[in-house]
């Protein structure tokens, strides 16, 4: 993978699509490390992401439920059957205020939530390597709420 900044990288991602596909973005064959995005909330451009599943994630949700993760869990687990197969060591949840508070740009990163993980099972990190795992997928429960035309969600659901 040709080495590329995150501006870079960012900036090269369509930013009209409705799905965002969060691929892996970095890998270290020698030390088994693989990082990405596990969930994007809010495009750079401002408008909210909806996933594959037609949901949309609140930054805020996202954010407690990733330090939930880091402090109960921090396994990688084999398309949500197998866990066990690797170990975070790599997490942070980008906000508006965190980014405000580093210093960087509105333009260069959206809201969501970077990890990293070192992949110990053989199988799992050849499948990383040769792309048939190209991306992360974040796995949790939560209450489906309706979200009314224009963008409410519907308090009697709630």
């Amino acid at each position: 993978m040709a080495a590329k900044t995150f501006k870079q990288v960012i900036k090269a991602r369509d930013q009209t699509a409705h799905l965002y596909k969060l691929k892996v973005l970095k890998s270290d064959d020698e030390q088994r490390l693989v990082f990405g995005w596990a969930n994007v909330t809010i495009r750079i451009d401002g408008e909210q992401i909806v996933d594959w599943q037609k949901d949309i994630i609140d930054t805020e949700d996202l954010e407690k439920a990733a330090y939930e993760y880091v402090a109960h869990f921090g396994t990688a687990g084999e398309m949500h059957r197998r866990g066990g197969v690797g170990r975070l060591v790599e997490s942070m949840v980008f906000t508006k205020e965190k980014a405000t508070a580093l210093e960087i740009p509105k333009d260069i990163l959206p809201e969501g939530w970077w990890i990293g993980f070192h992949i110990e099972d053989e199988e799992v990190w050849e499948k990383v390597k040769s792309g048939v795992y190209p991306m992360f997928s974040i796995e949790g429960k939560a209450v489906r709420v309706p979200i009314k035309e224009g963008g409410e969600s519907d308090g009697d659901n709630a």
